[in-house]
């Protein structure tokens, strides 16, 4: 009798809620074995779970040793935590951009410089969940714009350095429906309102599929935004 095969591991950082939560769950329907990490300590969520704030070292490294215990060098790595901001730049608080910065870009840094050595060993697939506002200046978005348009560049350049070794995707969403943006202006509120949105399941469908995309192609960009949006 033939010996089952080995379930896929994945590891979600910012995995507790809105996009994070939602992809979880449905890798976890999809047999995934799923570990999640995030800065919010959650009693119950799916899947095995870490307490960790990517913008510590000393967390990262802890956090590399408990997965590789856990469930050994991920399969598929999920950059999904992220800090949002709508402020204006002659009026925001520069305090509130660093720590933008600090996760959203130094984070993700910090988690590929983690995992990528053994993860090329295994033919990986890391997944960047970025933003459909990359490239797209406008009012109340220069901070969490120009983070992930740094973390698109950062994508882009790991997959020319590690071919053909890695699979890299980046997700690009537009409007979702969660409470992700709380650092913003009365301006930004108001406008964020009027914006039709999409659930985050349908983010997690997008991951699911890129996933099962691999063996000899890569899935390296999806842009998933509702029908009536703008940019």
């Amino acid at each position: 009798m033939a010996s089952e095969k080995p379930k896929r591991t994945v590891l979600i950082t910012g995995g507790t809620g809105g996009i994070g939560l939602a992809i979880a769950k449905k890798l976890i329907d999809s047999d995934f074995d799923v570990a999640l990490t995030d800065i919010k300590k959650k009693r119950s969520v799916p899947g095995l779970f870490y307490h960790c704030d990517i913008r510590r070292p000393r967390h990262i490294r802890h956090l590399y040793n408990w997965v590789i215990n856990k469930v050994g060098v991920p399969d598929v790595l999920i950059l999904n935590a992220g800090v949002g901001i709508k402020e204006k730049l002659a009026e925001g608080d520069p305090e509130k951009w660093q720590k933008v910065f600090d996760v959203n870009v130094m984070g993700a840094l910090r988690c590929l410089r983690a995992f990528v050595p053994q993860m090329l060993e295994k033919n990986g697939h890391i997944i960047f969940i970025s933003s459909v506002s990359v490239n797209q200046p406008h009012e109340y978005g220069g901070i969490y714009t120009a983070s992930k348009t740094a973390l698109e560049v950062i994508a882009e350049t790991l997959r020319i350095e590690t071919l053909p070794d890695l699979h890299i995707t980046t997700i690009s969403p537009g409007a979702i429906d969660t409470n992700f943006f709380k650092n913003q202006s009365a301006g930004a509120s108001e406008d964020d309102a009027r914006l039709p949105k999409i659930k985050p399941e349908e983010i997690a469908e997008d991951v699911l599929y890129c996933i099962n995309k691999t063996n000899n192609r890569s899935i390296n960009k999806i842009i998933t935004r509702p029908l009536a949006q703008k940019f």
